[in-house]
């Protein structure tokens, strides 16, 4: 360990030391010591089209000669103005409102507030949130209240408001009992609205797919029945789309591949590429209009000293030119999993497989309880460089979620390679 660094998500007295990256080649790093590993993991899911990519480095040091920051209140630029338009354009049709902040855990604190003071704007007192078991929304502290709670939330917990908890009813193929699970769920939802329809200010979740709770999955069917229940109930429904959004489900956005339109969203990680922290949050033209007023009161006093950076903008750009050049890559992904799955179904000590677009995940059966802390996840982190992969389990879940420059047969080592880890 560096004698100046502390790392993230580390148990310091128990941690190995780190590896050292050198550089970074499309979908490859090359360690200090010579060794080249696959990313398999996109850099924690930030990465979409390989590291070091010419044409997102190029329009970062153009913009760098030209306007590297200012203030973004009172003042605006055409990097902020061309994402938000190029972003908008791709979302379902109401949301139009974008408000740029730094990263995934504030975009999401950005969303709350937003649904928070859309309400206090129109008079009616709404508090509470509607979220899911197993969610992860980010590590501040209103993103931690939405959260799971876990060892991560244990110490902060009496700083953490309450909301409304119901399951998420996550599944895999050949799950037969996902109907029954999904329309628990709704009566459940439906039940909370329906006793106190004044007291919700909005239902937040991850559609599809909850990240770090496990890549837990759900189907479009159920995002649709979430949907249909919001309206019904008069609440806004908010999705995190921090990790899901830019191709990962298999369309730009997960909203657009359940067909459902959420009222605000929240992207990050994948916006720029995985070159520069930016994130927004989306909101419809009805939620922005409650906050046009002369009166300081329902004004959102929010803001970031880098919102909207130039720079960020200018790598959000040129990342969507590509996005929209590998289309067919992050659209296709998902078949590219389903054929490799042949491989290893029917292992005795894989279940649950499941993916969702570019994102594939399976659980690993041991002795041990499941979860986050399952010894196998280190087993896997310390083994799988000696195979040339990045593989970061969570826990007893192993997942895949490369970058869209690798190539099938890259795909296909992967997978031989998780075949003799396992």
């Amino acid at each position: 360990m560096h004698k100046n660094i502390w790392h993230p998500f580390t148990i310091i007295k128990d941690a190995a030391e780190p590896l050292k990256v050198k550089s970074g080649k499309g979908a490859y790093l090359t360690l200090e010591d010579g060794r080249q590993v696959l990313d398999c993991i996109s850099s924690w899911w930030v990465n979409l089209h390989g590291h070091a990519h010419p044409d997102i480095a190029k329009a970062i040091y153009e913009q760098a000669q030209q306007l590297e920051h200012v203030i973004f209140a009172g003042f605006t630029h055409d990097p902020a103005e061309q994402l938000a338009e190029l972003i908008t354009d791709e979302l379902p049709k109401k949301l139009n409102r974008v408000f740029f902040s730094d990263n995934g855990s504030t975009a999401v604190e950005v969303g709350m507030k937003v649904a928070y003071q859309y309400w206090k704007n129109l008079g009616q007192d709404r508090k509470t949130f509607i979220c899911f078991e197993g969610a992860y929304h980010g590590d501040t502290l209103g993103a931690m209240s939405a959260g799971d709670r876990s060892t991560f939330t244990e110490v902060f917990k009496d700083w953490l408001f309450d909301v409304e908890v119901i399951p998420y009813p996550e599944t895999w193929i050949g799950d037969t009992e996902r109907a029954k699970k999904e329309d628990a769920v709704i009566d459940q939802l439906e039940l909370l609205l329906d006793e106190h329809p004044e007291k919700y200010a909005g239902i937040l979740m991850e559609p599809l797919v909850q990240g770090a709770g496990g890549m837990r999955m759900c189907s479009e069917e159920f995002l649709q029945k979430v949907h249909w229940s919001n309206r019904q109930f008069d609440t806004l429904l908010l999705f995190d789309e921090v990790m899901t959004g830019f191709g990962r489900t298999g369309d730009y956005f997960a909203c657009k591949r359940a067909q459902v339109e959420p009222d605000i969203i929240c992207l990050s990680k994948g916006i720029t590429g995985g070159f520069m922290p930016l994130s927004v949050t989306v909101c419809s033209d009805e939620i922005y209009e409650s906050f046009n007023s002369s009166d300081p009161i329902k004004t959102f006093w929010h803001g970031h000293s880098y919102t909207a950076n130039p720079l960020g903008c200018a790598a959000g750009i040129a990342s969507w030119k590509l996005l929209k050049e590998n289309e067919a890559t992050f659209k296709g992904m998902e078949a590219w999993h389903l054929e490799q799955f042949t491989k290893l179904e029917g292992h005795p000590r894989l279940e649950k497989f499941r993916v969702k677009g570019t994102i594939a995940a399976f659980d690993l059966k041991n002795d041990e309880e499941t979860g986050y802390f399952n010894s196998v996840a280190k087993r896997i982190k310390e083994e799988c460089v000696d195979q040339g992969l990045l593989l970061r389990p969570l826990g007893n879940v192993l997942y895949l979620m490369p970058p869209y420059c690798l190539t099938k047969p890259e795909l296909e080592g992967i997978y031989e390679k998780i075949g003799e880890l396992v």
